[in-house]
């Protein structure tokens, strides 16, 4: 049996998709459903399904990167959209990010059947080729989704003590997993806050009123002797020869 998640900040629509289809005809079960992007991320963590009906125009949550994040971190995973905003760039940018079916409520009956048909045969490997796809082009493309929003989310967040798990929590997926990603880049999520850090440390010395001090603490460094040993590490001199020099 496959298993089956369905998540819909209105409550009657996941509960009228878990009555009203027969699951048990395409070998399937609905192992829970949810009414929020949070709870519907922690569902998919804790039951492993193959099969997700989502929407992805909900409260508090970007529905793109929480795509994304689900076909990077569970790339066999066949997610069905069904949701009210018919934007056509949103829809075509969450089909290249995996999504196997984008349906716009309120859908027919016969378009969530054919959906559902097309993920099952998808799992059995008897599907049109790259659906569910963890090697797939999609699955590249979700890979390097997250990446950018990661990097994005450094470059907003530098200034303060920021830690990986802070970043994941952003991007929807688990600190692990987006280790993996980054470091597929050739660079460590240290590497990228640090780099980050000091470029903005090279942008504040053009003003000659900041001290050392200052920029250190500026670009989110707790101590002065830290930011110097990381700032000759990536510019090859001290903080003070480089300001000479400029």
């Amino acid at each position: 049996m496959y298993k089956v998640v369905i998540v819909d900040d209105e409550p009657l629509i996941a509960e009228g998709l878990r009555k009203t289809i027969d699951w048990d005809g395409y070998n399937c079960v609905v192992v829970g459903t949810a009414s929020s992007g949070k709870e519907g991320l922690e569902l998919v963590r804790s039951s492993n399904p193959d099969i997700l009906f989502t929407d992805i125009r909900m409260p508090g949550m970007d529905g793109l990167t929480m795509v994304a994040a689900l076909r990077s971190e569970y790339g066999n995973l066949q997610v069905i959209i069904l949701t009210g905003y018919r934007d056509f760039e949103y829809a075509r940018t969450a089909l290249t990010l995996g999504v196997h079916r984008y349906l716009v409520k309120p859908s027919k009956m016969d378009e969530l059947k054919e959906a559902l048909e097309t993920a099952v045969n998808n799992l059995a490997g008897t599907g049109e080729a790259g659906g569910g796809d963890d090697t797939g082009e999609d699955k590249t493309n979700a890979n390097n989704f997250i990446v950018s929003q990661a990097v994005a989310y450094i470059e907003q967040h530098y200034r303060e003590k920021l830690q990986l798990t802070d970043v994941a929590q952003a991007v929807y997926v688990s600190h692990w997993h987006l280790s993996k990603l980054l470091n597929a880049t050739g660079k460590s999520f240290s590497d990228i806050l640090n780099e980050i850090r000091i470029k903005k440390a090279q942008e504040l010395m053009d003003d000659p009123s900041l001290h050392i001090s200052d920029i250190s603490e500026k670009v989110g460094f707790a101590d002065t002797a830290h930011f110097s040993r990381v700032f000759r590490k990536y510019t090859g001199m001290s903080a003070n020869e480089y300001r000479n020099k400029i």
